[in-house]
């Protein structure tokens, strides 16, 4: 049973901008915002797993990555969680998607297990980190498109 929902930021809640610390560029993908106003409409806890690198390639500060997730909050309301690595890839670091770090941790900062959250995200390192988690992942695009996601996670038709 689904009782949370995982998202990655960057090209899935928001298009992607290229190590965005601007929240004035932060603009919701499509169909996101109908789509996790119907999950929370369900009760389905809410979550947010994202890959930071720009802090670690010394291209944008950590508050500039808070101060864009607090305008995501703007236009998707609040999040149970946020799990955010701020590495390099190269940093060797254990919470950098596609490791299952933050997609536990979010889990357990949401009091659930990995089992039972959704991920969804919009490339491979989303679905391997979901499922090393024990998560069921989601990948958006390649024929999933927002509107069909609450159905899909609760099995019942939800207008978005």
């Amino acid at each position: 049973m689904t009782r949370a929902v995982l998202f990655d930021r960057d090209g899935t809640l928001i298009r992607d901008v290229p190590y965005n610390g601007d929240p004035d560029l932060v603009e919701p993908m499509p169909g996101a915002v109908e789509c996790v106003r119907a999950l929370r409409e369900l009760g389905l806890d809410l979550g947010v797993v994202t890959n930071q690198s720009a802090v670690g390639r010394g291209l944008i500060h950590f508050e500039d990555v808070e101060m864009v997730n607090l305008r995501v909050e703007r236009f998707f309301g609040p999040f149970g969680t946020w799990q955010i690595c701020p590495h390099a890839p190269w940093d060797g670091c254990e919470c950098r998607k596609p490791l299952p770090t933050m997609v536990v941790q979010a889990a357990r900062r949401l009091g659930v297990r990995p089992a039972e959250c959704v991920m969804i995200g919009d490339g491979p390192q989303d679905v391997e980190a979901a499922r090393a988690a024990g998560a069921v992942p989601l990948l958006l695009g390649s024929g999933l498109r927002w509107p069909d996601v609450p159905a899909m996670i609760t099995g019942t038709r939800v207008m978005v």
